[in-house]
């Protein structure tokens, strides 16, 4: 049973960094994500210690998280990204040791690291997503390319940043492709590679931050244009109309709600030919980093790094000991 109960507080605010008590930033992990996990805690970390927060970096990969409790451990950012960190398992585990943590519950983080899942949930709740097929196969190609057309976008359903990600231009290339998705997870996605611009809207509290358009000379937006490069640009304002920006805030919004997913995150969108926003992902534990879209986002509202990590930290009221 559950050491914790959700409150409802979610956005309670702070202003003695000594309410929070010890806190650790979980980071690094075993994931795929572990360079990019590390980079995003050691930032945040340092945000929290500017801010005065008692805070310490915990790898779970080189600990037990059992020792969070021995060390008097009393609240957890969680910065770990993928598998293991994002997905509700490392949520269950502070759950059970009664350790309030940052960001989505269990069922939420669960939910948004499953690309599957999202895009079921999100269809039901009338948000609309490029035209997909699982691929279980070589059985399934024929039908990829018959219902889907080229390119095609193929996917693991659990990895984040791109990890895993192809895009086909051609029939040859859709064995390589599922090749290097199955070998991440057993569930691959196709899903119709939409030619428009890509948005993101960051999460923060229950409230949607300005949209940020993403320009890259690459092929697509992949792990090393997401964190490396520095020819991808990001342009705030996005450029959309002042409706249409809302009409895609009020779509990440909706596919938080739709999802279970809280605290904060960042909502992936391509915009259709007939100018709809159709939602790509979620990202529950999005990345702090030098080349990060939510502290982007937060900067254009006003909010510097350090007080973005302290309101993420803040979420963590959310969840309190029974």
């Amino acid at each position: 049973m559950s050491r914790l109960r959700a409150t409802g507080s979610e956005f309670r605010r702070i202003t003695d960094a000594a309410a929070f008590g010890n806190v650790a930033v979980l980071m690094g992990g075993h994931s795929a994500e572990r360079e990019i996990s590390l980079m995003t805690g050691g930032a945040v970390l340092a945000a929290l210690k500017a801010r005065g927060v008692n805070a310490v970096g915990f790898d779970p990969s080189e600990r037990r998280l059992t020792d969070l409790v021995a060390a008097g451990i009393e609240r957890v950012w969680i910065a770990l990204h993928g598998p293991g960190g994002e997905d509700g398992a490392v949520q269950g585990a502070l759950e059970w040791l009664g350790v309030p943590y940052t960001g989505s519950g269990v069922l939420g983080s669960a939910v948004g690291m499953d690309k599957l899942r999202t895009k079921r949930l999100a269809q039901a709740a009338g948000i609309a997503t490029p035209p997909w097929i699982m691929l279980t196969g070589a059985a399934d190609f024929p039908r990829a390319l018959d219902e889907l057309g080229l390119p095609i976008a193929v996917k693991p359903a659990s990895q984040g940043s791109s990890v895993g990600m192809s895009r086909v231009e051609t029939a040859a290339e859709l064995p390589t492709a599922w090749r290097t998705a199955a070998a991440l997870d057993p569930v691959v996605i196709a899903e119709r590679w939409i030619i428009g611009s890509e948005f993101t809207v960051a999460i923060l509290q229950g409230k949607a931050l300005p949209a940020i358009r993403i320009e890259t000379p690459r092929s697509f937006y992949d792990y090393q244009a997401k964190y490396f490069a520095d020819d991808t640009r990001y342009l705030i304002p996005c450029g959309l109309p002042a409706a249409g920006e809302a009409a895609m805030q009020a779509a990440a919004l909706a596919t938080f709600a739709a999802t279970g997913a809280s605290g904060w995150g960042r909502v992936d969108f391509v915009m259709g030919a007939e100018g709809t926003p159709l939602l790509l992902e979620i990202n529950t534990v999005p990345g702090m980093t030098g080349h990060s879209l939510v502290p982007m986002a937060a900067a254009a509202a006003g909010i510097d790094f350090n007080e973005l990590a302290w309101r993420i930290l803040e979420t963590s009221f959310a969840r309190e000991r029974a």
